[in-house]
């Protein structure tokens, strides 16, 4: 029932569509009881490993969320404690592609059709900072595992890694001959892997 509220209230605030969502805790979930400070050792105890890397992940233990629309905006929300929006982001000139939280929940960043990636806080929603380099849209952004790098990719045929310190681009990795649709970073943090519309998957070594 909460959630179907939370839809409503979205949908009341939106004249257009949802393209994407993200939790604080993704990347918990997303490893399981696979912990990469300790090498992926854990073998025993399943369950209550799993909920062990869930809470070191989720930190205060609260959920938040954040959508992005092909309105230009995004919403951070707390779902467990209200069906209304903690904060409206604004700042993207063209529809948003996706939203990601880092894996510690304290940042999100939005990749979107501006030709920019945005990066915000991940409790608050306050902007952070603005990486440009593309010269077209960016399609799908991932984090390292230690948070501190940040890829993204685009339909300008390249994907780039950002510092998360100082917002600098740090390389620009060209090989792929269209368009970079999709990225994702190997959560032990030693791969990077892109596709696109090259009909190729390029692994990179970090």
């Amino acid at each position: 029932d909460h959630l179907i509220a939370v839809t409503k209230q979205w949908y009341q605030r939106r004249v257009r569509g949802v393209n994407t969502m993200a939790l604080n805790t993704d990347y918990a979930i997303r490893i399981g009881n696979w912990d990469p400070s300790l090498q992926g050792k854990n073998e025993t105890g399943v369950a209550s490993d799993a909920l062990s890397v869930y809470k070191k992940f989720s930190g205060s233990g609260e959920e938040f969320m954040v959508s992005g629309s092909d309105d230009f905006t995004m919403f951070l929300w707390s779902p467990a404690s209200s069906d209304k929006p903690l904060c409206r982001m604004t700042g993207h000139q063209q529809i948003i592609n996706q939203v990601m939280f880092s894996p510690n929940g304290r940042r999100i960043a939005s990749a979107s059709f501006d030709k920019s990636v945005k990066v915000w806080d991940g409790r608050t929603g306050k902007y952070i900072s603005t990486l440009r380099g593309h010269v077209k849209a960016v399609y799908q952004v991932s984090w390292s595992a230690d948070n501190k790098l940040l890829v993204s990719g685009s339909a300008d045929s390249t994907v780039k890694v950002w510092c998360m310190k100082t917002f600098a681009l740090l390389q620009d990795l060209a090989g792929h001959a269209d368009e970079v649709y999709t990225v994702d970073w190997s959560p032990c943090g030693s791969r990077v892997v892109s596709g696109g519309k090259d009909r190729v998957l390029k692994l990179w070594r970090s």
